[in-house]
């Protein structure tokens, strides 16, 4: 199936699916309120205000999927958003990123794109591996703030580690890159 009929809901309950959006570029994010990297929130948005105009969607699925790091409702999840990021972005309906129930859209992006770009240091993975929380397949997403970096026929173009910043130069360029013609 491809990527771009893939449906899901968005903060409102409403049925959607990347086709209903307008964009050269999708920067899709699984997100949580309660992480560390959660902070990422506000990359994120500046991203989006810098490249909106130019066509690029950014989609948030928020997931309770770690840690239980995302234990707020929908409603709760939103406001948080708002108040803490001022968040202009779409926020969806919290889904399942990983194991049983994954969400399809998760499915079809982690099964197409098994690797990710990461950080040369690799802290955050050796330390999700040390604390025993990498679990799973290795295709599957390791943490909140995994980003996937879609085209505007649905092909996946780029995954990259949860610890790879909004502003990481090696995001940036494929974005401005997909976004240019």
């Amino acid at each position: 199936m491809n990527l771009m009929d893939i449906k899901f809901s968005n903060s409102k309950g409403e049925e959607k699916s990347l086709k209903d959006f307008k964009a050269k570029a999708f920067l899709i994010v699984n997100t949580a309120s309660k992480c560390g990297l959660t902070p990422q929130y506000e990359g994120l948005q500046e991203l989006y205000k810098k490249y909106k105009d130019q066509g690029l969607e950014i989609l948030a699925f928020p997931s309770n999927d770690f840690s239980a790091q995302e234990p707020g409702t929908n409603d709760e999840i939103q406001e948080f958003c708002q108040l803490n990021f001022g968040i202009e972005f779409s926020v969806n309906q919290k889904i399942k990123v990983k194991g049983e129930g994954q969400h399809p859209l998760f499915k079809a992006l982690t099964e197409d794109k098994k690797q990710s770009v990461k950080n040369n240091n690799g802290a955050l993975e050796k330390l999700l591996n040390e604390k025993g929380l990498l679990t799973g397949f290795d295709h599957d997403i390791h943490w909140n703030f995994e980003k996937f970096l879609v085209n505007e026929k649905g092909e996946i173009v780029e995954r990259f580690y949860p610890d790879v910043v909004p502003s990481d130069e090696r995001l940036t360029t494929a974005i401005e890159k997909l976004i240019s013609h």
